[in-house]
């Protein structure tokens, strides 16, 4: 009934309680999950549990906030795509919040990494899955240098995950054809402005997620998160789109079939 569009379940606190995390998730009719990948290191332990469950699949990219990491190549991307069950590129995008003593200026490593996974992206043919935080503006530019069709190579497509952004973001990432997913950060008190946004996604466009093990949803914030908690999530934007969860469920499911194609390949 639901899918977790994106959770870590190679994370440590994650991995080492799957049958358990497995077992909730039947009990919670999560019947889907995307396992993201951060960085180049990680990808052969995601694609494990990508290729060792029928319900699981992975994706290939290195995180913007990872450093002191191997930098992916377009071929480093382009050849961990083309394995099984690899249906999208990143965790990919831009990240200044941690800037410390640095500027923005001295984060172009990071705009770099950004237009190598977007270059890997279009030449596959997979979605891009993005992370961006303090970096909305340098994000939306350069995926409209980078990710527009030119020849015969196709534009980008993706998803905004764990959107945290305003409306206007919402509304130009829209524009760009990308889909917004939502976190348990929804059911968040002090999220109105999120849950606004939320109202204003168009259905065929929304997904759903967990981004475990961060981000539990209330009322279990703070604890550690998993997939099968993705159900108060979408129970959350049932509340604020005055919609059954029902509806919410099969849209965003059907939404994650229409985004990550080859899972159904």
């Amino acid at each position: 009934m639901f899918t977790d569009s994106h959770c870590h379940l190679s994370f440590p606190e994650l991995k080492n309680q799957l049958p358990k995390i497995r077992e909730a998730m039947v009990q919670a009719r999560v019947n889907r999950a995307l396992c993201i990948c951060t960085t180049l290191e990680e990808f052969d332990t995601v694609h494990q549990l990508a290729t060792g469950y029928d319900n699981f699949w992975c994706t290939v990219g290195v995180h913007p906030d990872n450093e002191d990491v191997q930098e992916p190549s377009f071929k480093d991307l382009v050849d961990r795509a083309a394995k099984p069950k690899v249906v999208g590129i990143g965790e990919t995008g831009l990240d200044y919040y941690r800037l410390g003593t640095r500027t923005v200026d001295d984060m172009e490593w990071q705009r770099e990494r950004f237009r190598v996974h977007i270059r890997a992206a279009r030449h596959t043919g997979k979605p891009l899955v993005i992370h961006t935080r303090n970096s909305s503006g340098d994000t939306l530019t350069i995926l409209k240098e980078e990710g527009t069709s030119s020849g015969q190579v196709r534009s980008a497509r993706g998803v905004f995950h764990c959107f945290t952004e305003t409306q206007a973001v919402a509304r130009a990432a829209l524009d760009l054809g990308f889909y917004i997913s939502f976190s348990g950060i929804v059911t968040f008190k002090n999220a109105e402005d999120i849950r606004e946004v939320a109202r204003f996604v168009p259905l065929d466009r929304l997904l759903i997620e967990t981004d475990s093990p961060y981000l539990a949803p209330m009322p279990y914030r703070g604890k550690t998160n998993n997939p099968s908690y993705v159900s108060l999530v979408a129970q959350r934007i049932s509340e604020i789109r005055q919609e059954s969860i029902e509806i919410i469920a099969e849209a965003t499911s059907r939404n994650f079939e229409a985004l990550f194609t080859d899972i159904t390949a």
